[in-house]
């Protein structure tokens, strides 16, 4: 998602609701009961929401793993919670 007023047009918006700052963190997780350990899916997140995001999915029981904003995960495996 790209977002709308900041640093540059490539710069990534958290994907926290109506949260517009920049993102520094991907929280990479997937739903167990309908995605294989190799579907990825990922929110960015800006340094303030970037627990409130991983717990929110943790709190569902998705397996999440948090990395640097690019850094890219082959798989969630469901330990990673």
């Amino acid at each position: 998602m790209l977002g709308l007023g900041l640093d540059g047009p490539g710069d990534v918006q958290c994907s926290r609701a109506g949260c517009t700052a920049s993102a520094v963190s991907a929280v990479n997780w997937r739903n167990p009961k309908i995605h294989g350990l190799d579907r990825v899916k990922v929110w960015s997140a800006c340094a303030e929401h970037v627990d409130f995001l991983a717990e929110f999915l943790r709190a569902r029981d998705f397996p999440v793993v948090v990395t640097a904003a690019g850094v890219t995960v082959d798989r969630v495996p469901q330990e990673a919670r």
